[in-house]
């Protein structure tokens, strides 16, 4: 890929004249367009990068880059781009269309709507509007509006089963089922292996009690795609209500199979083995519900309940107890409790547990006579039912990226020196403004294995050890160079001898003591020894967005003293202020002491000297998002996107899977 872009930049230099000027701004708009075609979403973006550089008035580029974003999920970075290709050029439909798109993702329907409309009054003959404005118009509960929108744009395209069973849904909801009925019919048709009119048609089945004709759909739809999640959860859903539980056991599996997080699912299975009495393995599934959806009250009282069964009364109480902490007037947990409590012989807590479910009860029925709605305090209500696929048991987007992501979403790392294998001249990962001093500085070392940058050493112990006596060698014979310590100071770190490193650097420092990069070298190895010691202490080495940041402050008096490594720091800004560098470490190091604000005005100081320092944008990011400023978090790590950092979208993707945040989420 590197070769690729060198090419590009290869050609782009050849056209410098500004008749050629033109000719190459369309090649890149056409090469960064080819790999969107193609899936290339990272490349197209770097390819893109280029052309904006060059041309910051090139508003195919921020459109087609905004493209590449919205496909990574990066809908924060996609709806940015997109509002820059309107600046640029205000009457460019399609960004319209795709920005509207993007804020319909995002929730910011109003905005996404009126985006709908102008790029409708731009191209009235434009279809495509149509169709996106009539699915807006249905996430809205517009369903009238909704309809007229797929009318309008079947009068372009009569062949498309997506708008015949969208329009079908609309219908569904103004509970007009015969119209719903054909147009999920005239899907079918349509398209003979299109899965969801099946789905569509069998849910409609379903809810008439047509639970054999929906059997049928649901058996098509997975005919015509064996991995279609909803078919098979639907029609697990309709073997439950014909009493086939071994049938809807197989096809929760199923659904797990090629879904693994699925609460629901999970949820379902669970009160179906419970009805098989397969007790032991439901209550394996209620635990899976809790993992991924910790804050849901039903969960706890639910495998209370099956606790309780199991004559787990110590875990039964405990689940009751997490039930009323998230919903104290839950009557049915108290009465549950209270029967775990006489079990266990304390019939003074379940007697006052029980005045309290009859006080509540009473309370509740008093405010709601002659209502209808139904609330957790009304022992009526019954928590055994199946849940439909549509129902949301998640607790917000850190919650739910909570499985799995804790130790892979961290800070990136600081900059520092190391010793590699196979280094060459400009190898090193060197920050553009400085970067003739960072040259300079590791000219001065004659030593061709230093790089200056964030990546680690690929040295082997042997060639550590052999490099490590060499500079002993000659530091004895010629013990007033500081390069010899410098170098000493590097092969002991990482050996992990970090006393005897600080302690070469220092004598470097004494040597030469106006060096800044010394400083940055002395406080890295500092910061690294603190995170080796800390991380034999209790695991920790680095901050993730889900980690609790308040345990991380409690600590840091203990584990995380830093005010060493930021004391160098400290000197090499006096010695030069210009070194991105300095900031970005500094950074580092408030964010791991739990100092926020502080980590955040480092970060921003580091790219305003350096608007390309990726890593500083990605950290500062998941700085925001501790401090809940999650929208400008995202925007942050959607830039470190945008400059290369793959890692990125790996977060803005569980974000988008979970629910994207409004301007602050507090």
């Amino acid at each position: 890929m590197r070769k690729f872009i060198g090419a590009i930049l290869f050609l782009f230099c050849m056209f410098a004249d500004n008749a050629g000027a033109q000719v190459n701004k369309q090649y890149f708009v056409w090469v960064g367009r080819d790999m969107v075609m193609d899936s290339r979403y990272r490349e197209a973006i770097e390819t893109l990068n280029i052309l904006l550089r060059a041309d910051p008035d090139a508003y195919e580029g921020y459109f087609w880059r905004g493209i590449a974003k919205y496909h990574l999920d990066d809908l924060l970075g996609a709806e940015r781009d997109f509002t820059l290709t309107l600046a640029k050029n205000p009457v460019y439909t399609n960004a319209y269309q795709f920005r509207a798109l993007t804020r319909s993702r995002l929730g910011n329907y109003d905005d996404a709507m009126k985006d709908f409309d102008e790029a409708i009054e731009l191209r009235p003959d434009y279809p495509a509007p149509y169709y996106s404005r009539g699915v807006t118009n249905i996430l809205t509960g517009r369903y009238r509006e909704a309809v007229d929108d797929f009318n309008m744009y079947m009068r372009f395209n009569q062949r498309d089963a997506d708008a015949y069973a969208n329009r079908g849904t609309a219908y569904l909801h103004l509970q007009d089922t015969v119209a719903a009925y054909e147009d999920f019919g005239r899907a079918i048709r349509t398209n003979r292996e299109y899965p969801r009119g099946y789905l569509e048609r069998g849910s409609l089945y379903m809810e008439q009690g047509r639970y054999d004709e929906a059997l049928a759909d649901f058996d098509t739809a997975v005919r015509c795609d064996t991995s279609y999640i909803p078919a098979y959860f639907s029609r697990a859903m309709a073997y439950y209500r014909k009493h086939n539980l071994q049938a809807a056991l197989a096809d929760f599996d199923r659904v797990l199979e090629l879904d693994p997080t699925s609460s629901v699912t999970y949820f379902n299975r669970a009160l179906v083995r419970t009805e098989t009495g397969d007790y032991n393995r439901a209550l394996e599934d209620y635990d899976q519900v809790a993992a991924y959806s910790p804050g849901n009250v039903i969960v706890y009282y639910n495998r209370a309940g099956l606790r309780f069964r199991l004559g787990e009364l110590q875990g039964a109480l405990e689940d009751y107890d997490r039930a009323i902490e998230l919903y104290p007037d839950f009557a049915n947990a108290y009465l549950g409790r209270a029967s775990v409590k006489y079990l266990l012989r304390d019939s003074e807590g379940a007697e006052r547990d029980r005045s309290v479910a009859e006080r509540k009860i009473a309370e509740y029925r008093a405010r709601l006579e002659g209502e209808s709605e139904v609330s957790f305090a009304d022992t009526s209500r019954q928590f055994d039912k199946l849940l439909s696929f549509d129902t949301q048991l998640s607790d917000g987007p850190v919650r739910n990226t909570a499985m799995g992501t804790k130790e892979r979403i961290t800070l990136r790392p600081s900059y520092g020196f190391t010793l590699r294998s196979d280094a060459e001249p400009g190898r090193g990962l060197i920050l553009h403004p400085g970067e003739a001093e960072a040259e300079e500085f590791i000219a001065s070392l004659g030593d061709a294995s230093v790089v200056f940058g964030c990546e680690g050493s690929d040295m082997a112990a042997a060639a550590l050890v052999r490099k490590d006596e060499a500079v002993s060698a000659d530091i004895a014979a010629n013990g007033s160079r500081w390069q010899a310590y410098f170098m000493r100071g590097m092969t002991q770190a990482l050996l992990k001898q970090y006393t005897n490193a600080v302690g070469a650097l220092s004598t470097a420092i004494t040597l030469s003591p106006r060096n800044p990069f010394l400083y940055i070298a002395r406080s890295a190895v500092q910061a690294e020894m603190t995170d080796f010691i800390s991380s034999m202490d209790n695991g920790y080495s680095r901050i993730s967005p889900e980690s609790d940041r308040s345990a991380r402050m409690r600590d840091a008096a203990r584990t995380y003293d830093y005010d060493e490594a930021i004391s160098d720091l400290n000197k090499a800004a006096k010695l030069n202020p210009n070194l991105p560098c300095i900031y970005y470490n500094r950074g580092n190091l408030f964010a791991l002491s739990g100092r926020f604000p502080e980590a955040f005005e480092e970060y921003s100081h580091a790219i305003a000297l350096d608007p390309g320092l990726a890593e500083a944008y990605f950290n500062r990011g998941l700085v925001q998002i501790y401090m809940k400023d999650t929208r400008k978090g995202l925007l942050d790590i959607s830039k470190a996107g945008e400059l290369g950092i793959g890692e990125a979208y790996d977060l803005l993707r569980l974000y988008s899977a979970a629910g994207m945040p409004n301007d602050t989420d507090n």
